[in-house]
């Protein structure tokens, strides 16, 4: 019997995740203790193998430190995926990456709830936590 063939490739694993994005901008915080959500329902990108669309929700929750996301420069990072062949996965894992070295929260998650595509519905949430010291 034949060998069936890898139809998935190191190359569409990693796809995406170095691609150059928009800086995430930040302003200073005024107020310490509290949670901010910022929500898109219009998240799209591209699955790297097959170059079909991905629609999504994304939600970001995170406690500010310092500094605050900046929402138009976010607007403009979250348009950067939209051709970009990248998995589900690592759109999600590379918003929660980009967006705690922008402000360096006390805590962030950021979830991806994407529509479902031949019957089968994803939700991805990756999380941060700032170590004590």
């Amino acid at each position: 019997m034949a060998k069936k063939k890898r139809e998935y490739t190191e190359q569409h694993a990693s796809a995406g995740i170095d691609a150059p994005f928009p800086e995430i901008e930040c302003w200073e915080n005024q107020f310490p203790g509290y949670e901010i959500e910022v929500k898109t329902p219009e998240f799209t990108s591209v699955c790297p193998r097959t170059g079909l669309p991905d629609h999504g929700t994304i939600i970001i929750r995170y406690v500010p430190d310092k500094l605050c996301l900046e929402l138009k420069s976010l607007k403009m990072y979250w348009l950067a995926y939209r051709n970009l062949g990248i998995f589900q996965e690592n759109a999600v894992n590379c918003m929660l990456r980009d967006l705690v070295k922008a402000c360096k929260p006390m805590r962030a998650t950021v979830t991806g709830e994407f529509t479902p595509r031949g019957g089968v519905f994803t939700t991805i949430t990756a999380t941060y936590s700032r170590s004590k010291r």
